[in-house]
């Protein structure tokens, strides 16, 4: 599965980006929310993690862009973010992430929800 990384963080990035390639999985990086949007219209991923709180445009304005944009709007949209109230998920649902997860990641529970998204895109 060809991912976009999200994250401006460089320790997050790096571990996250290497436990995902060793799971066999393509990793594309950005580190704020207008090199998310020129990266996903160039490599056109199958998935993207957003961290929600980047600098330049936050994961919001940038989720909203993509899903705005009919060459992006069918990529799913996974929100990493370490605010885990119901309101932080509401708010990254409303900017039109198709789910959410908090960080720290739990590895497990995020390659769950990414293997979700690649059988529906399987399936159609």
């Amino acid at each position: 599965m060809k991912i976009l990384l999200v994250e401006d963080n460089e320790m997050n990035r790096d571990m996250l980006s290497r436990r995902l390639s060793r799971r066999g999985h393509q990793v594309e990086i950005a580190g704020d929310g207008c090199m998310a949007l020129e990266l996903a219209l160039r490599e056109l991923p199958d998935l993207i993690l957003m961290d929600m709180g980047l600098p330049v445009m936050d994961g919001w304005d940038t989720t909203r862009r993509l899903k705005a944009d009919v060459r992006t709007a069918s990529i799913p949209v996974i929100a990493l973010t370490a605010h885990a109230m119901a309101d932080d998920r509401m708010r990254a649902l409303d900017a039109g992430c198709d789910d959410f997860d908090t960080k720290p990641v739990d590895l497990d529970r995020l390659l769950g929800k990414m293997g979700a998204f690649a059988r529906r895109g399987a399936g159609q």
